[in-house]
């Protein structure tokens, strides 16, 4: 063995001994042999857990690492256009895409999270520059946390003519999904909205992840549809709503059939635990059989100034939303941000295992549930068998 991590402890309070050998798991047990090679690193009793996921964050929108940006509130009620309109002036001026979605890669890693599933801007003002930003990013950041890019049409498909063109060539780019965004709400046109999105990530191969705002039947609506056509294309397990706050914005029998049909198509759900916003019944959607996994979403931007990038703290906030309160259930929040999060993204090489890649995060903590309300602030963070942040969370040089 290259090194041994001993006096762990796992979810369930038994102890545990980490052989790790050429940044792999070797040997998991409860103590190290009486003699061992390399060195021995004690992790005094605390827990030790898989690293987080953030499975929806927006690195190009942050206004990190610049000055403070006061908030700019809508006009009326919460409207999805005039929010896109207020971040473009925001961001008009900022610094450049890959300097700030830097700032906000290294903070998450810093809190725990060695993979992300980032969505970057497609339109025909911006073209494919923020993912090209990303891109060169996903590069940069490759030993550190994997990276994900959605090829995300903020601006719409049909209302922005040009951006599916767009789309299909920030695919062929080398973005690793395709997204859409509020085929009626936004694009006014369900069929042809889904037909692009579903018809590119056909072409291409490539999995799909739908920001999903609209609320009541007709975002229970589109969820079905959406849901039907991931069925007929053999799609499951490659298929994300994000948002979706029609599942919270109806009454919960609609959304128990609705997560049964998820279920059975295998479409994943992704929610932040939103502020104002109806949030998914998660328990009973877990209850249907759906998979649920949560993001930061925007962080420090023009959506809302919240956020630090930190996933147990969205875990929280998800649970705390959701009425998430014994320890059980907590557990989901907390899957919700690590084997949930994996499931959804299709990150096979994950876990605590045997054979997996030695990435995990060390918590003061005695349990799941204990580390997602108290959210311990000191942590240590591995990757590959090597420490890459502790305590404060700095970035180690080791």
């Amino acid at each position: 063995m290259d090194n041994w991590l001993i006096n762990g402890r796992l979810a369930d309070g038994s102890p545990l001994a980490i052989g790790i050998a050429d940044g792999r798991i070797k040997r998991l047990c409860a103590a190290a042999p009486n003699f061992v090679a390399g060195a021995v690193h004690d992790l005094a009793g605390r827990l030790v857990v898989p690293p987080f996921i953030d499975g929806h964050i927006h690195l190009d929108k942050s206004f990190l690492p610049g000055d403070w940006q006061p908030h700019r509130a809508c006009t009326g009620a919460f409207d999805v256009r005039e929010r896109v309109a207020f971040e473009k002036a925001a961001l008009a001026n900022a610094r450049p895409v890959r300097e700030r979605a830097m700032a906000l890669a290294e903070l998450a890693l810093g809190n725990g999270t060695l993979h992300l599933r980032t969505h970057a801007d497609v339109d025909m003002k911006a073209g494919l520059s923020n993912v090209e930003a990303l891109l060169d990013l996903r590069e940069a950041m490759a030993d550190a946390m994997t990276v994900q890019i959605v090829a995300f049409p903020q601006s719409g498909i049909l209302s922005d003519p040009g951006t599916a063109d767009l789309l299909s060539a920030a695919v062929d780019a080398g973005a690793d999904l395709v997204g859409g965004i509020d085929p009626v709400g936004f694009d006014g046109a369900q069929d042809d909205h889904l037909d692009i999105v579903f018809g590119i990530a056909d072409r291409k191969g490539v999995p799909i992840d739908i920001h999903l705002h609209d609320f009541g039947m007709v975002g229970i609506a589109q969820i079905e549809d959406i849901a039907q056509r991931t069925q007929a294309l053999g799609m499951g397990g490659r298929v994300t709503v994000s948002h979706a706050y029609a599942l919270g914005d109806v009454p919960l029998d609609v959304a128990r059939r609705t997560g049964a049909l998820l279920a059975r198509a295998g479409v994943a759900i992704m929610t932040n635990g939103p502020g104002p916003q109806p949030c998914p019944p998660v328990a009973a959607l877990a209850q249907e059989g759906v998979l649920l996994f949560s993001g930061s979403d925007n962080v420090r931007d023009a959506w809302w100034p919240y956020g630090d990038a930190d996933m147990l703290e969205r875990a929280m906030m998800v649970g705390y939303r959701a009425g998430l309160y014994t320890d059980k259930e907590l557990e989901l929040a907390f899957a919700m941000v690590t084997g949930n999060a994996a499931r959804a993204l299709g990150l096979r090489d994950y876990g605590l295992a045997e054979g997996m890649p030695a990435d995990f995060v060390v918590l003061n903590a005695q349990s799941v549930a204990e580390a997602v309300v108290a959210r311990p602030r000191q942590r240590e963070i591995w990757r590959g068998g090597c420490r890459i942040a502790s305590e404060e969370r700095k970035i180690d040089a080791e």
